[in-house]
């Protein structure tokens, strides 16, 4: 199985490339658009700000490659909230995947929230074998507002997205690759997918 994690200069990439060597997988890092093409599975990463990482996809054309692939493609932490339709955050506009905004939390909250928090609501079999109100671990000061292809839930301060499906695209809010077995366990759930080869 060929595994690419799309590199664009913005993501926590050594600890993904463990976590799926851990699983007895390899990975390769590109930003090459015929290898990203050729890929069985996708990873698209994400540490940072999204008006910068947004303007390092458009430079290498990436935005508009991802939104047309067709294999599964995982967004991770800020690599999710890229592929929804606004990012408050550098008053970004993303790739347009998911129909839902990103905001940022409440001042009143202590942001980032760092650390571990509940998941719930799981509504995909991305969540295979994961219990109800499982810890995951997050960094993140935005978060992905509730729509109709949220398939997991957090609550902090408001009830916001940890997981969005559409067809072949998923993204999760919290980091897989630094969340324990539960993270495990889901990246390989996702490296498990399988699925028509189009997009609805």
């Amino acid at each position: 199985m060929k595994i690419v994690i799309i590199d664009y200069g913005a993501g926590n990439i050594q600890s993904i490339k463990f976590a799926i060597k851990r699983l007895g997988y390899e990975a390769i890092l590109s930003s090459d658009t015929e290898e990203i093409k050729s890929a069985d599975k996708l990873i698209f990463p994400g540490v940072g700000e999204a008006s910068s990482a947004m303007k390092m996809l458009k430079s290498t054309g990436l935005d508009k490659v991802i939104p047309t692939l067709k294999q599964p493609v995982l967004g991770i932490c800020l690599g999710m909230q890229l592929m929804c339709t606004y990012c408050e955050e550098g008053d970004t506009d993303g790739l347009g995947i998911f129909h839902a905004d990103v905001v940022k939390f409440d001042n009143q909250l202590k942001v980032p929230q760092i650390g571990w928090n509940k998941i719930y609501d799981l509504k995909s079999d991305l969540f295979t074998g994961i219990s109800e109100g499982e810890f995951v671990y997050l960094v993140h000061s935005f978060y992905v507002k509730e729509c109709a292809e949220t398939i997991a839930s957090t609550e902090y301060g408001v009830e916001y997205t940890s997981a969005i499906q559409k067809d072949n695209f998923y993204g999760v809010q919290f980091h897989p690759e630094k969340s324990s077995d539960a993270g495990e366990r889901i990246l390989e759930n996702f490296l498990k997918v399988t699925q028509p080869n189009t997009i609805k």
